[in-house]
């Protein structure tokens, strides 16, 4: 299509050949920053395939980049790199869109962890385009039903409570309840990272969630949150139960479970963790239950002794084994 083909003229003085074709990423999406947690991020919506993989940009203590429409990829970590040299968002913005022959067709926001947002919806792109700003906000999208989708996801995503992640998704679902894209759905996205930059380049990513080709995606990007949400209150257990914070750990445990019906991982640990904290009866009814739905789990006890990860104990193994 000549869509994927187009403007492949220089960027920023660079040989056409160093850059990626632009691709067709139509679609709405968010990036904000939430001083309460000390998180940014960002989250995007598309009928169009893996929309994550280009759309959404984001680096630790640097900032939030989302580019669209006739996607320019180059946005993403060019603005990236110039926000960690601490260029302004608008002007970095300024400097890339002059420097780009297709810049009527782009739609790109960025943000950095102070708040400070830029964004830009080229003339010619495909309507009904819209983008607007609010503090420490910036939603963007073209192509849609309706040219009020970007109010209702600014609205959506200041009304919204909880962490960031909750909120992101939020104006993703008031975007599609206002008719989202006109084709449909297919894809989304949800990135987020922390404030602050890290001291080792794989620590602040604190999400990084895709839906790459399914029928309701904004509810599976929001169903995959809650169960991101739940694995973090395991790992949250564990941290507790390294300080000795036995009960708060349980307690944990109890929320991840209840945050997770039917699944069998979850209760597995929360009654390794009762065993290992003494209380074996019952941690030995919540194995026999998992055990009774999927035998496979009965060897693990012993695979964990043998591990380390839990002291060797032939009643229990025996015991075990009845099950």
């Amino acid at each position: 299509m000549w869509l994927t083909a187009i403007l492949l003229g220089c960027f920023l003085g660079q040989p056409a050949a160093e850059f990626k074709p632009s691709e067709l990423a139509h679609t709405y999406s968010i990036i904000a920053v939430d001083p309460a947690t000390g998180q940014m991020g960002g989250a995007v919506q598309s009928h169009w395939f893996s929309v994550g993989s280009s759309v959404l940009w984001a680096e630790p203590g640097i900032g939030v980049v989302a580019t669209q429409s006739l996607t320019r990829i180059d946005y993403g970590p060019l603005g990236l790199a110039a926000m960690a040299k601490g260029e302004a968002p608008a002007d970095i913005l300024k400097r890339l869109t002059a420097a780009d022959p297709g810049q009527s067709l782009r739609q790109v926001a960025m943000i950095n962890p102070r708040g400070a947002v830029a964004a830009h919806s080229g003339a010619n792109c495909i309507d009904d385009f819209c983008d607007s700003q609010g503090e420490g906000v910036s939603v963007q999208a073209n192509l849609m039903l309706k040219d009020t989708v970007c109010q209702a996801m600014l609205k959506a995503f200041h009304n919204a409570k909880g962490p960031l992640a909750d909120r992101l998704t939020a104006a993703l679902a008031a975007a599609q309840a206002e008719g989202g894209d006109l084709r449909g759905k297919q894809s989304a996205a949800i990135v987020i990272v922390d404030l602050k930059k890290p001291e080792y380049p794989w620590e602040g990513r604190v999400l990084d969630l895709r839906v790459e080709d399914h029928p309701e995606p904004v509810k599976e990007i929001k169903r995959l949150v809650a169960v991101h949400q739940a694995y973090q209150l395991m790992n949250k257990s564990d941290e507790a139960l390294e300080h000795g914070k036995t009960e708060e750990a349980l307690a944990l445990l109890e929320q991840a479970v209840a945050a997770l019906p039917g699944r069998l991982e979850p209760r597995f640990w929360q009654a390794f963790n009762l065993i290992k904290l003494g209380k074996r009866e019952q941690g030995l009814a919540i194995w026999r239950d998992i055990i009774k739905q999927d035998a496979n789990w009965k060897v693990l006890p012993e695979r964990l002794m043998k591990s380390g990860l839990l002291e060797r104990d032939e009643a229990l193994l025996k015991t075990v084994a009845e099950f």
